[in-house]
């Protein structure tokens, strides 16, 4: 019985978005607590990857662009929910190789050009075409490699833990 009424008043700590908060960002908790869903970090984004997510609250949505990491976010939100620096730290690109072109003998590379810091090399592959390998260390976690990709192989997770 104690369990029980222990369990009802414990505050359920709330599920990680499975998409990135803006830059800055507070713990998840903090973060829905601070947030007043004001939509002012998404109208200072200058390319846009700020939409309303679950409950209206902020996330980042890759599908067309990616984040310059610039700090307006930032700047723009008066309720103090994104006081950390602009890294998106516990974020990763995810690359399917089984999704690439390249793993299907084509050619294609884009995501190689979108990333700035190049934390997606080519490597030599068997069929001649080069296969595209991730270098987490290097990876910021934009997204500017989501976007470009026209077969989805890319997408940004969650780094896994120790990583």
């Amino acid at each position: 019985m104690v369990d029980t009424r222990r369990r009802f008043f414990l505050r359920a700590q709330p599920a990680p978005p499975a998409q990135p908060r803006p830059p800055g960002a507070l713990a998840e908790g903090a973060f829905l607590d601070a947030c007043t869903r004001c939509g002012d970090c998404a109208t200072a984004c200058p390319t846009q990857v700020i939409q309303r997510g679950d409950g209206g609250y902020p996330v980042l949505d890759f599908s067309r662009n990616g984040c310059e990491l610039c700090g307006d976010c930032q700047r723009a939100c008066r309720a103090g929910a994104l006081p950390g620096s602009t890294a998106l730290g516990g974020w990763l690109a995810e690359l399917t190789l089984a999704r690439c072109l390249s793993s299907r003998g084509v050619e294609c590379r884009l995501c190689g050009d979108a990333c700035e810091p190049r934390a997606l090399r080519f490597r030599p592959g068997a069929r001649g075409v080069a296969l595209p390998q991730l270098e987490a260390e290097a990876c910021t976690a934009c997204g500017h490699c989501v976007g470009v990709c026209p077969t989805q192989a890319l997408s940004v997770r969650r780094r896994p833990l120790g990583g």
